[in-house]
């Protein structure tokens, strides 16, 4: 059950790709008009040191606690619980969003307005959760395929639209001022979380300390190419009707070949979602495993990646009813990813050195950067961040309640391991 550098790169690629490249076009448009590809490219740009960062620290410290993991190391065990907790508790919630983008694609086909939304989300989280139930051999192959098969569509999609390109598309450059750019930043940020997620696989590569770092190399050229290509073409082909579209990709390919093809992107767009919510539900079994291992989590419920699996499964599913809008439920995920992020990248100052201690640092300054643009949504992650230390705490309490075990007396028998062996700890 060990990742290959194949298997690796493609789970970060459907970490961080996923429903990125199927709506958010569409949303940075809107808010910043053709400006919105400057944002697109700073983000493009932040990905290399990011995940340069999260690669090194995986590949110096495999373990399945990611970057609850690292941050224990640099700051110890509250803030490693904080961070974990931020992590494991952010995935459940954003399980409902990402599938609604892909969603609305199936209900641009169908119709039905909430219904095929609701469908889609059951659909792909239980695929998703099969598959990570069979084991990461089974959900890295099928990832390797799936990522393949979608990179070329995606290819296809912008070859064929490329030849309806208009420079004129291009102005006005910035219809919402530069400021603009700023709020198409803070709604892009959904799109490039994610290269922290596959951390908390770095201990099931064949070999760390080279995989992870090759993975993820692999990873950023492909995701910031198709990111890029498929943003600056929606841009050049779709003109100003990009703000207003629901369905960019199917729009953006409908320009390019013509002809019924919301069906097709309809298929992309599940496609992808599954990719990224499977790299999400894989890499939090292993860290709620991982934080209940470390004592941030109760044992019984989160104990093994199965158990861990479950608990995020059964989040998912109370997160799917509430009645909370897309955008806002996007932004208060984002918020924690963003916390997870800033803390991840101090810890990464602390613990890496030389170069990839100066890389970090850039990465640290970027992402307190982008926290600062996400805005009150962060405040979610406070939230989540005093109730793991709050559990800390309280487990702290109980503990020092317990009364401690009776030395043995004088002349009574050791116990022996063969007949009185120890109580297996859950």
């Amino acid at each position: 059950m060990k990742l290959s550098v194949a298997q690796g790169a493609a789970l970060s690629i459907g970490a961080v790709l996923g429903t990125g490249v199927i709506s958010l076009p569409a949303l940075a448009a809107e808010v910043a008009g053709p400006a919105s590809l400057v944002a697109w490219a700073a983000l493009i740009v932040l990905s290399a040191p990011l995940a340069w960062t999260f690669a090194a620290l995986g590949a110096r410290h495999p373990d399945g606690g990611g970057v609850s993991t690292y941050v224990r190391l640099a700051f110890g065990p509250r803030a490693a619980a904080a961070v974990g907790w931020c992590f494991f508790f952010a995935v459940p919630l954003g399980a409902p969003a990402a599938t609604a983008f892909a969603g609305g694609y199936v209900a641009d086909v169908i119709g039905g307005g909430r219904a095929p939304v609701l469908a889609t989300f059951l659909a792909i989280v239980g695929v998703v959760v099969a598959m990570n139930w069979l084991g990461l051999r089974v959900s890295g192959r099928a990832q390797l395929a799936l990522t393949a098969t979608l990179a070329a569509l995606l290819l296809i999609t912008v070859l064929a639209a490329l030849p309806h390109a208009r420079w004129s598309n291009l102005t006005p450059f910035t219809p919402h001022g530069w400021s603009g750019v700023g709020t198409a930043v803070a709604v892009l940020i959904w799109g490039f979380a994610g290269w922290e997620a596959v951390s908390s696989l770095s201990g099931q590569y064949r070999d760390p300390r080279r995989g992870v770092p090759r993975a993820t190399a692999i990873a950023v050229v492909v995701v910031g190419g198709l990111y890029l290509a498929v943003a600056a073409t929606s841009v050049l082909v779709l003109g100003p009707a990009l703000g207003d579209s629901q369905a960019p990709l199917a729009d953006l390919l409908a320009a390019g070949v013509g002809g019924p093809v919301r069906l097709l992107t309809a298929i992309v767009a599940v496609l992808l979602t599954a990719g990224a919510v499977n790299a999400y539900f894989a890499g939090s079994s292993q860290l709620g495993a991982a934080l209940a291992r470390d004592g941030a989590l109760p044992a019984r419920p989160f104990g093994t990646p199965r158990k861990a699996l479950m608990a995020v499964l059964a989040g998912s599913l109370a997160a799917a009813v509430l009645p909370i809008e897309l955008h806002t439920m996007l932004l208060l995920v984002t918020g924690c990813f963003t916390l997870v992020y800033v803390i991840g990248t101090a810890a990464a100052v602390k613990l890496l050195a030389g170069r990839q201690r100066v890389i970090a640092v850039v990465a640290f300054v970027a992402v307190v950067a982008l926290l600062a643009l996400t805005g009150p949504p962060a405040l979610l992650s406070l939230a989540v961040a005093a109730g793991a230390i709050a559990y800390q705490e309280w487990r702290a309490r109980i503990s020092a309640k317990r009364p401690s075990p009776s030395p043995i007396s004088a002349g009574s028998a050791a116990p022996n391991p063969k007949t009185n062996p120890p109580c297996p700890v859950e």
